[in-house]
This record gives C-alpha cells, sequence and structure tokens, in this order.
C-alpha cells in the first residue's frame, strides 16, 4: 500500500478498534463503510490489510482484541461478492473457527464464520474440511444457551448454514450434531431465536428422513423440547422488525410436522390440548393436527382416528353455533373464537376422509349421536319449535356431513346411500315405493329438520361438481351411486322445496327452501341428475313469488338473490343448455315488468329486480338497459305534460337505477362507451321534442336526479362522444331566445323548460374530460354568465368546472376556436365580473389610505343592478371559478381571492341600491354580500359532490388546500386585528371558521400557537348567532383534534385558561347537542393536561358539569359525566400528593 493510503487505513482501523466514548457508534460505521470501500476497488488487499490489523487480532488486551477480530468479520461480511483464493478462505476459516474458544472476542468470530460461510463458489467458498473443523469447534467451545440474545442469534444461523450449505459434513457426525442442537435450542426464549430453532428442526427432519437415522433416538428429547412452546402465547413489544405470534406458531407447525417420527409424541399432545378451556389453544391444536395428518400418513394416524373423532365431534357440536346457516361453507367462520374452533375442526374431518381408505368415515356414519339426532328431525316439523340445544346439535350435523359428503366422491356415495333415502322421504310430500318409483303422498307441511340436512347434502353434491369458486376438471359419470340417487329423488325433492316456500310462511324455511332449489338449478347442465324440465320449474317458481309475492319482503329478497346466483352461474359457466331458458323465463319476464304498468307490484322492486338480474350478464344488461331507456322517457313525458307526481316519482327510481347500478356496472366493461351516450342522447332528444312543460310537485327533485344522472353518464363516456353530447345539448340550448347574449349580468324569466335545459346543459360541462374539445367556447360562457344572476348554482358549478379543465394558452388546441383559459377569464372578469380592471397592475386591498382604485365590490360590474342578490349570486359564481383555479393551481386564484378579501373588509364602500338610504343598505345588502364573500371560502375549500370532483374528472393538484391557508390566513388574521366594526369582525371569523375547518389538521398545528387564540374568539361571536350552529361544530371539531394531537400540547397550555372557559359556555349552547357534546369531550381531554396548568379551574369545570348533568339529551349527560369522574379524580390525585 502506498504511504497515504495506509495512513488512511490505519487511521480508519483505529477509529473502529477505538472504545473510547469519544468514537460515536456513527464514526466507527463510516470507517468500517471506508475500509470495505478501499477493499472492493482493489487499493488494498485483503492480506496487506491483515498484516496491518496483526497487532489489534493477537493482542492480550481484551477489548481491544475482540473489536479487531469483529472489524475484520464485519468487512468479510461487506465484501462477500468480492472473490478471492482458496488460500486465503482457508486460512481466515481456520482462524475464526479457532477464536470460537475466545469467549471475550466470540462475537467476531461468529460473525466471521457465518461470513465465510455463506459464500457462494463463485467467489471462493470454505471446503468440507473448513465446514467440519468449524463445526468441531462450535461443539467444542460452545454452550448456546449461556450466551446473550444476539450471540445465540448468530449461533442458530451458523447451525442452519451447516445444514443447507454442508449436508455431507453434518452427516458424518451423526449423533453428535443433533445432540448439540438438541442442547442449543433447549430453553430457548427469545422470539427471533426461536424462529431460527424451530426451523432448524424442520431442517434436521429433511436432513435425516430415514426411521433408522440419528434423529430417531434423539426425536422423543426433540419433540418434548418443541412440545414445551406449544400452545404460542406471548406478548411482544410493538415495533416493525417484531417476530408475531402467527409467524412463530406457524414455524413451530412446521416443525411438528417436519417428521412421522414426532406422530407418538405429538398427537397425544394435540388432543390433550383440545380439553383445554383456552379457545386459542383448542384452535391451535386442530391446524396443527390438519397439517400433521397429511404429513404423517394414513398408516401412522390409523391407531388415532376414533379419539380424533371424539375429540372434532365435541369441538363442532359444543363450539357451533346455533343459527343456522344453508350450505355450511367453512368461509362463513371468520368471526368469534368459537366459529374459528369449528371451521378448524371441519377442516381436520376433510382431511381425515380424504386421507383415510373408509375407517374414519365409518366412524362417522355409525356415530350414535349423529344417527339419534337424524331420527329425532320426524319432530323438528317447525324451526321455532326446536330448542336452542337442539338447533346446535342440528347445525353441527349439518355442517359434519356437509363436509364429509363434500371430501370425495367416495364419501358422498356412502352418506347418500346411508341417509339421503329416508331424509328426502322424511319430508312428506312424495314416497319411493321398492320399484324406485315416486308415489303421492298426502303429509302435513315439510319437516325442517329434513329439509335442512337434505339441503346440506346437496350444497355438498354441488360442490364436488363445480367446486367452491371455479368449476372443477373432475368427469363425473351419471352411473356413480350418490348421482344415481339424487336423480330418482330430485323431482320429488323439487316438490318438497316448492311446497316449504307456499305452505310455509316463515323466514327459516323460506331461506332453506330457496337454497335448495337454487343449488338444484346451479349444476351444471349437462349434469344428468337435474333434469331441464326440473330447472325450468325452479325458475317458474321464482318468478311467480318476483311477481306476485312481493308482500312477503325477506322471501321476495332470497329469491332473487338466489336468481342473481343462478344467472351468474350459468354466465360464468357458459352453459350452452339452461341460458336460453333463463332468457326466456328470467330476463324477458323481467324486461316485460318494466313495460307493464302494473299498480300492485311498486316500481321500486320492479327497478331493484331488473337491475340486478341484467347484473348477471351483459347480453342481459342491454336488453334491460334498452328497456329502462323507454321507461324513462314514458315517465319524464308523464311528468312535463300534466306535472303528475306519480310519473315524477317513477322516473326518479328509474334514473337513480341506472346513475347508481347500471352505469358503474359498464365502467367494468370495455368498449362499453356507446350505453352511457345514447342514455345522454335520449334525454336530449325528448327534450328538444317536448314543448310543453308544466311545473309539478316534484319537479326540482326530478330535476335534480336527471343532472345527477346526467353526470354520470357523460363522465362514463369517452371524450369523442363527450363532443358529440355537448354539440347537441348546446344547438338545443343556443335555439332558446331566452339565452341570447346580453351585456353585463342581469335577471331574466326562465321557463319550466328553460331550467330544465340549462341545468342539464350545466351537468353536461360539469361532467367533461380535461382532454374534451370545447367548441363555441366564448357562447358557452356567456350563456353560463346570463343564469348565474337567477341563483342558478348548476351554472356556477359549470363555471367552476371550466375553469378547472380548460387548456392553457400554451397547450391549446391547434385550431383557433377553441378557446385558452386565459382568453376565458378576460371574457368572465372584464365583461360580467368586474369593470374598469386594468389586469396590469395588482390589486391591492382597501387600508387606510384607500384612494378608491382597489378591486373590491364596487368594480362589480353588476353594481349598477338593483338588486342586491344578484351581487351576492355573482360572488358565489366567482368562488366556484377561484375553486376551479385553485384545484388546478393557476395563479389567477390569487385576484380571485384578493377580490372576496376586499368584498370582505370595504363595508364602507358597497354601493346603495336606488330609493333607498344608505343605512338601509348597510343593514341589509352589506350584510348579505359579506356573508356571500365569507361563505366563499366554504365553497372553495369543501368538497363537492356535485362538481370538481375525481369522479367527474376534474383537475387536482397535491395540497391545493394548504396553499390556500397559507395565503389567506396572514391576511384574515391581521383584517380581524385591525377590525373595529361588529359585523366586519363577524365576517372575517365567519370566513376564518370557513378556512380553518377544510384545512388539513397538519397545516392547523404548523399554525397553533396562533389560530387557537383567534379560534377561540371565533367560536364566541358566531355561537351568538343560531345560524352559525354549523359552523361552531366545525370549528369545534378542530379545537377536539389540536386536543388530541401530540403537535397541538404546546399550544394548548399556553392557552389553557381561555380554551377553559370558552368551552364552559360552550357546555351550555342552545342550539345543538352536538356542541355541548364535543364541549364536554373537549373538557375531559383538558383534564389531562399536566396538573398544574388545569388545577385552579377545577371548579369552574365542575359547577358547569354539574348543569350539564340535567342536560335533555342522554348522550350529553352521558359525557358529563365521564367528564366530572375525570376532573373529579385529578383532584383527588393531587390531594394524594
Amino acid at each position: 500500500m502506498a504511504d497515504s493510503t495506509t495512513t488512511n487505513c490505519v487511521k480508519h482501523i483505529e477509529t473502529y478498534v477505538d472504545s473510547s466514548s469519544s468514537k460515536s457508534p456513527a464514526q466507527q460505521d463510516a470507517s468500517l463503510d471506508a475500509i470495505a470501500k478501499l477493499l472492493l476497488n482493489d487499493i488494498i488487499t485483503l492480506e496487506s490489510l491483515v498484516r496491518e490489523m496483526e497487532m489489534y487480532l493477537t493482542t492480550t488486551d481484551n477489548i481491544i482484541r475482540a473489536r479487531g477480530i469483529l472489524l475484520l468479520a464485519e468487512l468479510l461480511t461487506r465484501i462477500s461478492s468480492k472473490p478471492l483464493d482458496n488460500t486465503t478462505i482457508h486460512s481466515l476459516i481456520g482462524f475464526f473457527a479457532e477464536k470460537l474458544s475466545d469467549w471475550r472476542a466470540l462475537r467476531g468470530a461468529l460473525v466471521g464464520c457465518l461470513a465465510l460461510m455463506r459464500r457462494k463458489g463463485d467467489t471462493g467458498a470454505i471446503s468440507s474440511g473448513d465446514a467440519n473443523g468449524v463445526a468441531q469447534s462450535f461443539m467444542q467451545n460452545l454452550q448456546v444457551q449461556s450466551l446473550g440474545q444476539h450471540d445465540r442469534k448468530l449461533c442458530f444461523e451458523i447451525l442452519e448454514c451447516l445444514i443447507d450449505c454442508y449436508p455431507d459434513t453434518v452427516m458424518t457426525m451423526e449423533d453428535d450434531f443433533v445432540y448439540v442442537i438438541c442442547e442449543a435450542i433447549d430453553g430457548e426464549k427469545d422470539p427471533q431465536c426461536l424462529l431460527l430453532t424451530f426451523h432448524l428442526v424442520e431442517m434436521l427432519a429433511q436432513l435425516y428422513p430415514d426411521s433408522s437415522s440419528s434423529l430417531a433416538s434423539y426425536a422423543e428429547d426433540l419433540f418434548n423440547i418443541l412440545g414445551s412452546y406449544f400452545p404460542i402465547h406471548f406478548t411482544h413489544p410493538k415495533g416493525e422488525d417484531d417476530v408475531k405470534r402467527e409467524e412463530l406458531s406457524r414455524a413451530l407447525m412446521l416443525a411438528f410436522g417436519s417428521t412421522a417420527l414426532f406422530e407418538p409424541f405429538a398427537v397425544p399432545l394435540l388432543l390433550e390440548k383440545l380439553s383445554s378451556s383456552l379457545p386459542s389453544a383448542k384452535v391451535e391444536s386442530l391446524k396443527y393436527l390438519s397439517y400433521c395428518t397429511v404429513k404423517y400418513g394414513a398408516h401412522r394416524m390409523l391407531e388415532h382416528l376414533e379419539a380424533l373423532w371424539s375429540s372434532l365431534k365435541d369441538a363442532v357440536f359444543t363450539s357451533g353455533p346455533s343459527m343456522l346457516t344453508v350450505g355450511s361453507y367453512l368461509e362463513s367462520y371468520v368471526g368469534y373464537q368459537d366459529n374459528k374452533i369449528v371451521a378448524e375442526a371441519l377442516i381436520l374431518l376433510q382431511k381425515l376422509i380424504q386421507q383415510d381408505n373408509g375407517v374414519f368415515l365409518d366412524l362417522v356414519l355409525k356415530d350414535m349421536d349423529i344417527n339419534m339426532m337424524l331420527t329425532s328431525l320426524l319432530d323438528n316439523k317447525n324451526y321455532d319449535d326446536i330448542t336452542v340445544p337442539d338447533k346446535q346439535r342440528l347445525n353441527a350435523v349439518g355442517r359434519i356431513l356437509y363436509v364429509s359428503a363434500a371430501a370425495s366422491i367416495a364419501s358422498c356415495n356412502a352418506i347418500f346411500q346411508s341417509f339421503f333415502s329416508s331424509l328426502v322421504n322424511g319430508l312428506g310430500s312424495t314416497m319411493q315405493n321398492p320399484l324406485g318409483q315416486e308415489k303421492d303422498y298426502v303429509s302435513e307441511k315439510p319437516k325442517f329438520g329434513y329439509l335442512y340436512i337434505c339441503v346440506e347434502l346437496l350444497a355438498a353434491c354441488r360442490t364436488l361438481v363445480v367446486g367452491y369458486d371455479e368449476p372443477t376438471s373432475i368427469t363425473y359419470l351419471a352411473n356413480e351411486t350418490w348421482c344415481s340417487i339424487l336423480h330418482s329423488f330430485c323431482s320429488s325433492l323439487t316438490s318438497s322445496l316448492i311446497k316449504s316456500l307456499k305452505e310455509i310462511n316463515q323466514d327459516d324455511f323460506n331461506h332453506t327452501g330457496v337454497r335448495g332449489l337454487q343449488i338444484l338449478a346451479s349444476f351444471p347442465g349437462s349434469f344428468l341428475p337435474v333434469s331441464k324440465s326440473t330447472f325450468e320449474n325452479i325458475l317458474v317458481e321464482f318468478m311467480s313469488i318476483i311477481v306476485l309475492n312481493f308482500n312477503n319482503t325477506s322471501l321476495w329478497r332470497y329469491v332473487l338473490k338466489a336468481l342473481v346466483e343462478i344467472g351468474s352461474f350459468i354466465e360464468k359457466s357458459h352453459d350452452s343448455e339452461k341460458m336460453p331458458s333463463f332468457d326466456v323465463i328470467v330476463v324477458e319476464r323481467m324486461v316485460v315488468l318494466l313495460s307493464y304498468d302494473d299498480s300492485t307490484m311498486p316500481l321500486s322492486l320492479k327497478v331493484e329486480a331488473v337491475s340486478e338480474i341484467g347484473r348477471t350478464s351483459l347480453k342481459y344488461m342491454l336488453k334491460i338497459v334498452q328497456e329502462l331507456n323507454k321507461a324513462i322517457s314514458t315517465s319524464l313525458h308523464g311528468s312535463w305534460l300534466d306535472g303528475n307526481s306519480k310519473p315524477a316519482e317513477h322516473a326518479m327510481l328509474l334514473l337513480e337505477c341506472y346513475a347508481d347500478k347500471v352505469l358503474p356496472w359498464f365502467q367494468n366493461v370495455r368498449d362499453s362507451d356507446d350505453v352511457p351516450m345514447h342514455f345522454a342522447l335520449k334525454i336530449w332528444d325528448e327534450i328538444e321534442d317536448s314543448t310543453r312543460f308544466v311545473e309539478g310537485v316534484k319537479e326540482k327533485e326530478l330535476l335534480e336526479t336527471t343532472m345527477n344522472a346526467m353526470k354520470h353518464a357523460v363522465a362514463s363516456c369517452s371524450e369523442d362522444s363527450q363532443s358529440i353530447l355537448l354539440d347537441k345539448a348546446f344547438s338545443i340550448l343556443s335555439s332558446s331566445t331566452t339565452f341570447r347574449v346580453e351585456e353585463g349580468l342581469q335577471l331574466a324569466e326562465f321557463s319550466c323548460r328553460d331550467k330544465w335545459i340549462i341545468s342539464l346543459f350545466d351537468s353536461v360541462i360539469i361532467a367533461l374530460h380535461p382532454k374534451t374539445h370545447l367548441k363555441n367556447t366564448e357562447g358557452i360562457l356567456q350563456i353560463l354568465m346570463r343564469s348565474l344572476p337567477n341563483g342558478h348554482v348548476p351554472s356556477a358549478h359549470a363555471l367552476g368546472s371550466l375553469f378547472n379543465k380548460m387548456p392553457l394558452k400554451e397547450n391549446r388546441f391547434a385550431d383557433m376556436q377553441y378557446c385558452s383559459l386565459e382568453e376565458a377569464m378576460d371574457i368572465i372578469f372584464n365583461s360580467y365580473i368586474w369593470k374598469s380592471c386594468d389586469t396590469s397592475h395588482p390589486i391591492r386591498f382597501v387600508d387606510d389610505d384607500d384612494d378608491g382604485n382597489e378591486i373590491g365590490v364596487s368594480n362589480l360590474r353588476l353594481s349598477n343592478v338593483n338588486n342586491g342578490f344578484v351581487r351576492v349570486h355573482a360572488i358565489l359564481g366567482l368562488a366556484w371559478m377561484g375553486k376551479g383555479l385553485l384545484m388546478r393551481g393557476h395563479e389567477k386564484v390569487k385576484d380571485v381571492i384578493k377580490f372576496l378579501l376586499n368584498c370582505l373588509v370595504s363595508n364602507g364602500h358597497l354601493p346603495t341600491s336606488n330609493g333607498d338610504s344608505p343605512e338601509d343598505c348597510k343593514d341589509q345588502e352589506t350584510t348579505h354580500l359579506m356573508r356571500a364573500a365569507a361563505d366563499s371560502f366554504s365553497i372553495i375549500m369543501s368538497d363537492s359532490e356535485a362538481c370538481l370532483n375525481k369522479r367527474l374528472h376534474a383537475t387536482i393538484r397535491p395540497l391545493y388546500k394548504q396553499r390556500l391557508f397559507n395565503m389567506v390566513m396572514p391576511i384574515l388574521l391581521s383584517s380581524v386585528v385591525k377590525s373595529d366594526s361588529p359585523i366586519t369582525r363577524s365576517m372575517l371569523h365567519r370566513a376564518l371558521a370557513h378556512v380553518i375547518s377544510n384545512s388539513p389538521l397538519s397545516a392547523i398545528l404548523g399554525e397553533a400557537n396562533k389560530l387557537i387564540p383567534l379560534l377561540l374568539d371565533g367560536l364566541t361571536i358566531l355561537s351568538e348567532d343560531v345560524q352559525n350552529r354549523d359552523i361552531v361544530y366545525n370549528l369545534l371539531l378542530v379545537l377536539s383534534g389540536i386536543l388530541t394531537a401530540k403537535n397541538g400540547r404546546e399550544a394548548i397550555m399556553e392557552n389553557t385558561h381561555i380554551i377553559i372557559r370558552c368551552l364552559n359556555k360552550l357546555v351550555f349552547y342552545p342550539h345543538m347537542m352536538l356542541v355541548r357534546e364535543t364541549a364536554i369531550q373537549c373538557l375531559t381531554a383538558m383534564s389531562e393536561l399536566p396538573h398544574p396548568r388545569v388545577y385552579p379551574f377545577r371548579l369552574e369545570v365542575l359547577q358547569a358539569l354539574t348543569k350539564a348533568l340535567d342536560d335533555p339529551k342522554r348522550s350529553v349527560r352521558q359525557e358529563a359525566v365521564k367528564c366530572r369522574q375525570a376532573w373529579a379524580s385529578s383532584s383527588s390525585r393531587s390531594l394524594h400528593i
């Protein structure tokens, strides 16, 4: 090495080896990285480095020697990708193996051994002889359990590496190596180390698979060590790298099942733990048994079958719910711990039946409890007559038979031979004669117990045929025993199930019967036991209930859900045999329901049924959409012609269905753009053809519903389709003389038809994509501004959407007929909003030296309009435009914000209406205009469902609310301080409240010290007016957020006195219960502050809470009790101290 390099390297070595407090761990790590970089870049060689470190590696100073060896080991870890020659590898591994006897330098020796053992062959790996040397030194020198946690972990990793990378070397050690592992893992308690020990046992079992191997003699000792950890139970600390209980449990389970040599010890232990009083221990035992059963094999499990069946049956019978859920799908057991016990028990049952050659199934079939339960089914006529214990047993038997029959074809054959014929005959509607032919049998109503078990077995059959999710590839032959039995009884069983629906008006009977018929109808069309006639008979009965029995709500919904699942199965399996029948009997009948004006069946149910059936297939949905369009047109015409509320209500139901169910469904279908476009065009065609519009009682609700559907439809279209719709809408709109262009903003009289046209046009504009071409932009802007003075809010939404989505001048389309955003703003602001606006000069605010040139309310172009509300509407429209600009991050929003702020503080400069005195104007118009300006901040900051959201393709830049917060808060804060007018101060606080309550809490916390006094001042001022109750509540929620946030604690402590006094007043706020409740909750949070801060106010708070105990609302009284206890306990703690 060169002298400078040597000096530099020695300096880094000394920095790392130095154990004094003057060298921080960060400095030592940096030195380690620096040396490793020198090695990797071949600036120094490993041999020269070792020579330089010789003194540190061999010194008698224990601390320096340990640090030196650790340095060399860590360097080897970092240069694992650098090739080393065999001589160097041999020399280094010999050195580290020898140092395993040096307990003071053990950490470095372990790290060094591990780094060299993990090297790959292409970079230089240790030989088998070197690995043997490491193993021998390990066995002679290390008592693992006497070491610290990190060193133990390194030891286990070395043992893992020996088994994984050098199995031949380990095999030569035979019993000695197995003994060392037993000794090393015995008594381990650290979770991270336990993961390694369990994996070590698993690897050891793979290394010695033979029953005559070294592992056999230690199997019992090894399992005794493992068994002491079952079931896994520990409380782990919270942290990202901590081992979870589930990880440990799975690792232990893999170790249990790693070798069949553990079977004599594992199965008895697991069976014993099944009797534990801890539900979690039962779940773990069953889970382990399921895994080990497969791993140990049928031969070894044979002697345990009776004990397994007894324990398994007990778990299902005692832990199962009393509620009877048809189908017994294991996926439903995910809630309570008892249900998890049943789920794991049934999984074990399935594994045992699938693995066994029939011995275990015989135990199930001949079980006395199951046979007694089936014999007693004759007494279970009605569901309500069955006792809760009997329901639990019936549920257990049903689930056991379901899982057993669904496990395999052989088990299904055996169960059907043993039980099915007697069950069907027990239903009572038909009987089977000795020749196998059905004959009529008049009896009482079907008995619920028989019905329930029959449906369970049907569900098991279908599971065999189609699987849980996907149709199986297994070909089932018609001559299977269970298949033949089902075929012979299919007609009889169908009759019994239909009879249960017609004659018994009980929810559980109905649910079970519908489920059974659905299963029969959901077998594949090529499956012989269920004939086509039976399938069609089921569909006819279901449709009869849908059309005629809609008063029985629960049965009606069960049947509709069954029809949907049948249709989905047919579509999913491409069942060409059943599809035509389903089309004719169900789909065509559903379509007729919409067109047939049947006053007996509510339209809401018709719409629900039609939409649900349509969702099963694209072909069905297209048919239903066509009929929906016709029904919507008919209902709209009926409402427009005579203003009758009935067609309006029908139209709203149909439109809600279209917007909420049909259009969202099509969003997941490719190439479905025509559907929403045709719907929207159909609405515009109907408006164009209709000249008579009568304003009815439901007119407003119907228009809002139609607008919502139009937005959904347009938003679902492509840019090209949206351009077509926009051209259509604009042509209809421009044909109306009402919307002729006029200078300025003037009130206009809108007819009912005009309202529909402009509102739906607004809906089209709101839902456009940003890339959709806007033709006739100037004409569109003029028309929208024409409707703004009338207080037409959708037009304001449309203007905000345009400002949010229009292209900038540099990104405008090539065709000059397309207007840019900058040109649109010039049109709106200079022609309509304000006058004499010189954009070359920045807008400034009203101040004490006002010269009259600021842009405020007096600059409104509509200021000469003799109607204050027109100006209010203009301000709110400007707010929506500002919102659109803010969300896209455009700088012009600053002008809008400054204008609104000027409106708040320029009350002395407002124009007056003709004929009114300035005093009257100030009392009325000034207040309205200032309130509108204040409320504009709510519009700009709050989220909107009507427009400017992701669903309607708004352009939304991140953190736009934070940007506005940072922009306006300093101005509002200074304006509040300077204001001496009560009205102005109140309106500034109103605007401030809107900004604060809609800003992210993180932004609020950053300015909490400044905001809390003003927030409390706002709560005091705004609480005087009942109209401000929602604002007061929102502000209080912000205060609550600051109270509960760690970052806000300092600001809260500095303002404790004013916060508590404000909250004490709000405890009696008369206009909203939520304010009183939240104020008390805030006081409860205040009680957790340091005692010296809150102790002076305890009497004041307790007095207020005593009065709150008489609040008329129960929730307020409850919060008052909790808060009083918190403050009282705080006082008692102080007395104790």
